[in-house]
């Protein structure tokens, strides 16, 4: 549960070229939309999730922001084996998509986390605030050294949706950089096929990609993540399936609303 929305980011950040331009050709999200799905761990209805962008607009430094709100629980009935109740705020820049503040708040078999993300990109830090019964990381007023336009789990999620991938094409290989618990993860995304999934909204026309993510700390193999993004403008995550540690996880497209685009579905 905890990675599920680091999954989503993956999931996006797909074939885009070496540029990683923002696209002006088109608006992939807008204020309002929400992106609800199904979570399974192994054969068990284990939990939902939710993304949705509010129709606020907070500024930063006088500069207007998108925020998203991520929520992720397990059901009820599962609470028993395991009781999740995370929740995940960004704030990004309206136009470059870059994120000014990130908060983590997460509840996991009564395993808490706290943390405050407040990132300046003109001096390429974060000031990250942390506190919980994770212990052992950095309380307060730690600050972390940058690449250049570093983006949280959230804003990564958007920022790649809305990527110039012109010239784009099956096989492309880019590398990819998050902040994300304390740390900078270096991913490779790789673009394998099309497939149509089925899904409770029906079938939808995707992109199948294959991250080679780190193995060991959530995966055992590099390539136990595979990804399906709708084949349309909206770039919505449709199905992610993950082999990790402690069994498998699966992740399902049950609703949505204020898409900008319509979505890719067969007839």
């Amino acid at each position: 549960m905890r990675s599920i929305l680091l999954f989503i980011g993956l999931a996006l950040f797909t074939s885009a070229n070496s540029q990683k331009t923002l696209s002006s050709a088109f608006k992939a999200f807008q204020r309002g939309e929400i992106l609800n799905y199904r979570v399974h761990y192994g054969f068990v209805d284990a939990g939902e999730a939710t993304i949705t962008v509010t129709k606020d607009s907070l500024k930063f430094r006088n500069r207007p922001t998108y925020h998203v709100v991520g929520t992720g629980s397990t059901r009820s009935a599962f609470d028993w084996f395991f009781r999740v109740r995370d929740r995940y705020d960004s704030w990004m820049d309206e136009e470059t998509l870059l994120p000014q503040l990130f908060l983590r708040r997460v509840d996991e078999g009564g395993f808490i986390i706290n943390q405050d993300y407040r990132f300046n990109h003109q001096t390429n830090t974060v000031n990250v605030k942390r506190s919980g019964t994770d212990k052992g990381r950095s309380t307060e007023g730690t600050v972390f050294e940058l690449p250049h336009s570093t983006h949280d789990i959230i804003s990564f999620f958007y920022y790649a949706r809305s990527l110039d991938l012109k010239g784009a094409k099956m096989g492309d290989v880019i590398n990819v950089k998050t902040f994300f618990d304390e740390e900078i993860f270096p991913m490779q995304v790789k673009l394998i096929g099309r497939e149509v999934i089925k899904t409770k909204v029906g079938k939808i026309r995707c992109i199948k990609i294959r991250p080679i993510i780190q193995k060991g700390r959530v995966f055992e193999e590099e390539e136990d993540l595979t990804l399906w993004v709708s084949d349309d403008f909206n770039r919505v995550p449709v199905r992610i399936q993950a082999d990790v540690l402690v069994g498998s996880i699966k992740m399902d497209l049950k609703g949505f609303s204020n898409l900008v685009h319509p979505l890719n579905i067969e007839k």
